[in-house]
């Protein structure tokens, strides 16, 4: 029971959990990403890269498919790392985690006017101002900024019209794909695929390490667990299947566009995926207006998903002290999280403002905040699996030590590849970003922990037992 004496609604089943995990994986960049993917890594280097990249996420992702059907609750990493590891690191994680949800928010925000600007051009008219070197327009301001009022009034009203939503977007999404795909069995050329790898290792490692960013989506999932009306088994087997599904989209969407366009004519494409069907149609623009559609469902599915999860984010942290409990306010008539569901929602009603550039690097700093989430979820599990051996575990993984090894071993070496230096490295932009992030997060942890002080409750010792007894 919350504060407020109002609950979350259970009302989400497993075709919802499907589609909102799958969809939140899938936005834009499979349609204007996909060229500068097979021309870093090569055909079959990227969908190495991708292959990779989704073995870490898989193995990471065996250890919520254990802790989230044994925690079913709203927060998701943020319960888990609290009664593994305590107040401290559960901060961390969930701010890290903040970070990550707050960054695919707001590229996406940015991401569709400039993605309806291929099909309207009068977007890019009426010039504001310049940021980071890309011109704002004030028809780009006002797409986003209505976009962001729509969809934070769609989880406003309820996660159960927000996953409506969800799914009939991803449908559209999926078939466009089999559109692809059908148009390479019959158009596709296997010489277009050379050469398979073009920068070596490199050029594997660059492509990995942009991933975890990519295909963060499964882990929405536990943000909703305690708006989940099915077996609490169930949860995390759907959470393996998302991955697989994220996975195999990303790798199908880079074999068919090297089947259908050789490397010099991805290399002159402006939306790779979409100018890949339309030259296999014989230039038809319909072609290319139908990927340019399917992507702009893949922005709104992502938004709309992440939207929901990064306001059950805040919704936690706030409920257990970490943020002003502000954020933990149900709202009485719609059980939804209102004031946490305003709060990303006016983050990406701001964005529009700033442009596609500044928000390219908040991406890539949310990527390794992502993959810092995810080490600590994966220690969570270990930690969890030796103090509580006889916690109730509907989803328990077999070799279980083995795998939650592996996971903090992989999420360690994703991390080594962001370090300055690396092929893959981040830039000073991404890390000014990081560090800034941790900036305003020091004086949130310290007012935090001198409220829990005060109140005379030791948050490990504390948070742990509500743990037990949930």
């Amino acid at each position: 029971m919350n504060r407020n004496g109002t609950e979350l609604k259970k009302v989400l089943h497993t075709r919802d959990l499907v589609m909102l995990a799958f969809g939140a994986a899938i936005g834009w960049a499979w349609v204007v990403l996909s060229g500068d993917w097979i021309l870093t890594g090569g055909t079959l280097g990227a969908v190495l890269g991708f292959a990779l990249g989704g073995l870490m996420v898989l193995f990471v992702g065996m250890t919520y498919s254990e802790l989230c059907p044994a925690m079913p609750k709203c927060g998701g990493e943020h319960v888990f790392s609290m009664r593994a590891l305590g107040f401290n690191w559960s901060f961390v994680c969930s701010w890290a985690l903040t970070l990550s949800y707050l960054g695919v928010v707001a590229f996406e925000a940015c991401s569709l006017p400039s993605v309806l600007g291929y099909m309207i051009p009068a977007l890019y008219q009426g010039y504001a101002y310049t940021v980071a070197g890309m011109d704002i327009y004030i028809p780009f301001i006002i797409t986003g900024v209505a976009a962001a009022v729509v969809l934070t009034v769609v989880n406003y009203v309820g996660i159960q019209f927000a996953s409506w939503v969800q799914q009939a977007l991803t449908a559209v999404i999926l078939a466009v794909g089999l559109i692809l795909v059908a148009t390479t069995f019959f158009k596709g050329d296997v010489s277009n695929i050379q050469p398979l790898f073009s920068q070596g290792v490199d050029g594997v490692l660059a492509v990995t390490v942009i991933t975890p960013f990519f295909m963060v989506g499964f882990d929405v999932i536990p943000q909703a667990a305690e708006e989940v009306d099915i077996p609490a088994r169930r949860i995390g087997h759907l959470m393996l299947f998302s991955i697989a599904m994220s996975v195999g989209w990303y790798c199908l969407i880079l074999f068919c566009v090297s089947m259908l366009f050789d490397h010099e004519s991805i290399l002159h494409a402006e939306l790779c995926t979409a100018d890949a069907l339309s030259a296999a149609w014989n230039g038809n623009p319909a072609a290319r207006r139908i990927v340019v559609f399917g992507g702009v469902c893949g922005i709104l599915t992502s938004w709309n998903a992440f939207l929901a999860a990064g306001s059950r984010v805040l919704f936690s942290m706030g409920k257990s002290g970490m943020l002003p409990e502000w954020f933990s306010r149900v709202h009485e008539r719609y059980h939804t999280p209102s004031n946490a569901v305003l709060f990303i929602g006016g983050i990406s009603a701001l964005a529009p403002f700033f442009g596609k550039q500044l928000l390219t690097w908040i991406s890539n700093a949310a990527s390794f905040s992502t993959v810092i989430a995810y080490g600590l979820v994966a220690v969570s599990f270990l930690v969890l699996r030796k103090k509580e051996p006889d916690m109730p575990r509907p989803c328990k993984i077999r070799n279980g030590y083995l795998a939650g090894g592996i996971a903090v071993l992989l999420t360690l070496g994703m991390l080594l590849l962001y370090i300055p230096g690396m092929p893959s490295g981040l830039g000073t932009p991404e890390w000014i970003i990081i560090f800034l992030w941790t900036v305003v997060g020091v004086p949130m942890y310290l007012i935090a922990a001198d409220t829990r002080k005060r109140g005379g409750i030791s948050g490990g010792r504390a948070d742990r037992r509500a743990g037990r007894k949930s």
